[in-house]
């Protein structure tokens, strides 16, 4: 049976179409912690393809980039909190950018299917398929380029929370955020085709649903169990807020002393920022860890900033009583425009009370995202790491049997962007099946179990301490093996399947109708 030729659908009004990308972006964040409504993420995306549906190049990319900036803009408006509207304007406005292009991808694929094919099992399989694939072109492109990407806001992590949560185990936030846009585009279609009058027509996205749904996650092997502390000091580590060298470190100490005396210890953990003082560089904080360490009878990791000749590194340090820094790893991810200025001599000429304020830019590091503790392995992550897969994936490569992630969210007190990265934590916990130590030092700090449950917090903006039996699993996911193969299938799919549809669509337009014999 032949589909309804989708030029014989009208599309919505430009007008309607921008006021509906609008609500749509809305909508969509609201999927996203803090309020974390995880449904309605796949209204958002539903709001976002609709009015695709019949646009021209120049319109769509309108549509995309008015869905972009009502996304982006409460999304991350915690940017703005300390540095003002332009960073935040800036960022959202260049992300919506991406939306843009990526819409323009998207309604293509709407224009060309239907025209490359009469058949409906076309509109109902490849049409699905091909545009979820290039919302994750979109995706991938923004969690690349430039400086790195910003992987920030995809589709899978409104779904910490969800049933869909598993999926992470086999095919990662990408394959997860690819299975969301398909399932949307296959009701679109099926309503767009009235499938109701055959409900075969159903079969696709209701087998697509039931796997993704059903999916248990990824069973990894247990291993033993290791007792951490981790402390949230609590102390004045925000960018601009008032201390003298050395207040970071009290306020840890602080809050580290109720716990000295619980038995068996295997790990302390600080957050990002813990110490404001470098123990490689002063011996007197040198010694106040040799200290804390023999107390404990354990190790400890810490995170300062260091310094190698005129660089300087965001750097966790496995420190051992008597023998100091024992290991090292330095955040791979700086953050552009936060940790250092990309391009300087650019934005320089353009905002330079902003840029002024980053005196000092961060180095990338290259060494390994694990620490040997003796009795576990662990992989590391320092703060927005987090979001980076190829991180995670080698702490998981290189032996971690859990995760320790430590982040400094103080600059951001009192907004969400704490519980979003927090949302990915939670998600990295089910892809690697491994527990989550999330430590903070302003909260909200989580210790999160294999399957992503929490079994232990600290609320925010209060010191605390956390001792805490953590459970040691080994083996690899299908998502840490498989890496980043899935996003490259994707990605290569759906850029062929397009041009596929393409060169078909042309190919049928172009063909002669048959001539009738008498």
């Amino acid at each position: 049976m032949p589909s309804t030729p989708a030029r014989r659908l009208l599309p919505l009004p430009l007008w309607a179409a921008v006021i509906v990308a609008a609500v749509g972006g809305f909508v969509y964040d609201l999927g996203f912690p803090d309020v974390s409504a995880w449904p309605l993420a796949f209204a958002g995306i539903a709001l976002a393809l609709l009015p695709l549906i019949g646009r021209s190049a120049w319109s769509a990319a309108l549509v995309g980039f008015v869905f972009g900036l009502a996304f982006y803009l409460p999304h991350v408006s915690w940017t703005s909190l300390y540095l003002g509207p332009i960073p935040w304007l800036a960022l959202s406005i260049f992300e919506s950018f991406f939306m843009a292009g990526g819409a323009v991808l998207i309604a293509l694929a709407y224009r060309w299917v239907p025209r490359a094919s009469d058949s409906r099992w076309t509109r109902l399989v490849w049409l699905p398929l091909l545009v979820s694939g290039l919302w994750i072109v979109r995706e991938t492109a923004a969690g690349t380029m430039p400086y790195g990407g910003f992987p920030w806001g995809r589709a899978a992590l409104s779904q910490s929370q969800s049933p869909f949560a598993e999926v992470v185990a086999w095919i990662g936030s990408t394959g997860l955020g690819f299975v969301m846009v398909a399932l949307v585009a296959g009701v679109i279609e099926w309503v767009r085709l009235r499938g109701w009058r055959d409900l075969r027509t159903a079969i696709p996205v209701v087998a697509l649903l039931i796997v993704a749904v059903m999916a248990p996650a990824f069973p990894t092997t247990a291993s033993g169990e290791l007792r951490v502390a981790s402390v949230q000091g609590n102390g004045p580590s925000g960018y601009f807020d008032e201390r003298q060298p050395g207040d970071v470190l009290a306020a840890q100490l602080e809050a580290t002393e109720p716990i000295l005396d619980e038995e068996g210890i295997d790990v302390l953990l600080w957050p990002e920022g813990g110490s404001d003082l470098d123990p490689t560089r002063s011996p007197a904080t040198a010694g106040i860890f040799d200290t804390l360490g023999r107390r404990l009878d354990a190790p400890i990791v810490l995170n300062t900033v260091t310094t190698r000749g005129d660089e300087f590194f965001n750097t966790s340090i496995l420190w051992r009583s008597g023998e100091g820094a024992v290991d090292s790893y330095d955040k791979r991810h700086p953050v552009p425009f936060g940790e250092y200025i990309p391009d300087r001599w650019f934005y320089d000429a353009i905002v330079p009370d902003l840029t002024g304020l980053v005196q000092r830019g961060y180095s990338a590091g290259v060494n390994a995202p694990v620490f040997d503790l003796g009795d576990a392995v662990a992989g590391l992550a320092i703060c927005f790491d987090v979001i980076y897969d190829e991180v995670i994936w080698q702490g998981a490569r290189d032996g971690a049997e859990l995760y320790m992630f430590q982040t400094n969210n103080a600059d951001f007190r009192g907004t969400d962007e704490n519980q979003q990265q927090l949302a990915i934590a939670r998600l990295r916990a089910i892809e690697t099946g491994r527990s989550v130590v999330n430590i903070s030092t302003v909260g909200t700090s989580q210790v999160i179990d294999p399957s992503g449950r929490t079994i232990d917090a600290l609320p925010a903006y209060e010191a605390g301490a956390m001792v805490t039996d953590v459970e040691l699993r080994r083996g690899l996911t299908p998502s840490v093996v498989l890496g980043s193969w899935v996003a490259i299938v994707i990605v290569a799919g759906a850029i062929i399947g397009l041009i596929a549809a393409g060169v078909m669509a042309r190919q049928r337009t172009a063909r002669p109708e048959p001539v009738e014999q008498d």
